[in-house]
């Protein structure tokens, strides 16, 4: 069984010392950074490009993932593993060639993932799984920070269900709305990864957070 990580977006981060942010984030044992990547096509707002990433990868030596929310992701894949971007996370919405897309970001030697918006059927990602190792669930609708949850347990299970099936070791994060109140029953689903901006941030004590959060997806499991 994969093992539980807690993987902070850093949307909330002070970005006038975001090196610092991600050193402090380590220090709190937290097992990613989730850099959310938005281009202002298929998502409303701009965010993070590859050049900010490259800036902060120096200081730390935790698992860094992109979560590209962009219109061309073949174009961008490779430049967020060039800065060092050990998984890079594709929509199924908009990517045309999915299999081939997911293909490419392993060849160029990340670990690939496909994204499915709420509204994204489980079923999806049936065909695509012997070239993914890594699925992530929207559970807000992608483009925001701090936005309500939205529950989607039973596809959770759904996706569970398709990857004990396939054989494949493949983890399962869910993204959006992750606090202490929602993240049980998202590891109760099947989830083993939990993407907390907002929540986490909100802690005084950011190691206190991740123990919290870390504890209590464990003990749904």
């Amino acid at each position: 069984m994969s093992r539980i990580e807690i993987a902070p977006s850093v949307l909330p981060a002070d970005f006038a010392r975001l090196g610092e942010e991600v050193v402090d984030l380590e220090k709190a044992g937290v097992d990613r950074i989730h850099w959310d990547v938005m281009d202002g096509v298929f998502v409303p707002n701009i965010s993070i490009g590859p050049d900010i990433i490259k800036s902060c990868r120096p200081h730390s030596t935790i698992h860094y993932e992109a979560h590209l929310m962009v219109a061309r992701p073949d174009e961008m894949a490779p430049l967020y593993i060039d800065v060092g971007c050990e998984t890079v996370m594709i929509h199924a919405e908009v990517s045309v060639h999915l299999h081939r897309s997911l293909d490419n970001i392993q060849k160029l030697g990340a670990r690939s993932g496909v994204v499915l918006n709420p509204h994204t059927p489980a079923n999806v990602v049936a065909h695509v799984l012997d070239v993914t190792d890594h699925i992530l669930v929207m559970t807000v609708n992608p483009g925001f920070g701090g936005q309500a949850y939205i529950p989607l347990t039973e596809k959770i299970s759904e996706l569970k269900a398709m990857v004990v099936a396939s054989g494949n070791d493949i983890d399962i994060e869910v993204d959006g709305g992750i606090s202490a109140a929602t993240i049980a029953e998202c590891a109760a689903a099947g989830a083993n990864v939990f993407v907390s901006g907002s929540a986490l941030f909100k802690y005084d004590d950011r190691a206190a957070g991740v123990t919290e959060l870390r504890s209590l997806a464990e003990a749904a499991r």
